[in-house]
């Protein structure tokens, strides 16, 4: 069983990823997941399975830092797939966690970034602290 203190972290997780949704024309939906593709937490709407979101923000973030370390460019930090009918933005959430943002045609990329960055280190934060204390359920 879960803290309430824990519980109330992946809330205001889910509230952070909630509000990119609204704040920013276009967004469809939002998930966190490990690098390892696996699905933390969701935010979606329509017919997209989270898990596949998870599991694309993985292989994504896996090329982009190939890309990086081959061209001496840094760690990974963000990444924007555009295709026909919209977006795929995968953002570094810490160490092992990625933030993914889907989004349709009509998606505002410029406000999304600017959204997106500043909310990486509050989920990053949240995140570890919520991590910690599954680690270390019992306060002695």
């Amino acid at each position: 069983m879960q803290s309430t203190s824990t519980e109330q972290q992946f809330n205001a997780v889910r509230q952070e990823m909630a509000g990119l949704r609204h704040q920013v024309t276009g967004v469809q939906g939002c998930v966190i997941a490990g690098v390892d593709g696996l699905l933390i937490l969701h935010d979606t709407l329509g017919n997209q399975e989270p898990h596949d979101l998870a599991a694309l923000a993985a292989g994504a973030h896996g090329i982009s830092r190939t890309c990086g370390s081959a061209l001496d460019q840094g760690g990974f930090h963000e990444c924007t797939i555009h295709n026909q009918r919209g977006y795929l933005v995968v953002y570094s959430v810490g160490e092992l966690a990625l933030l993914a943002v889907l989004g349709d045609e009509r998606l505002n990329v410029a406000r999304l970034h600017l959204e997106a960055r500043q909310i990486t280190g509050r989920l990053a934060a949240l995140l570890q602290m919520a991590t910690a204390q599954q680690q270390h359920p019992f306060d002695y």
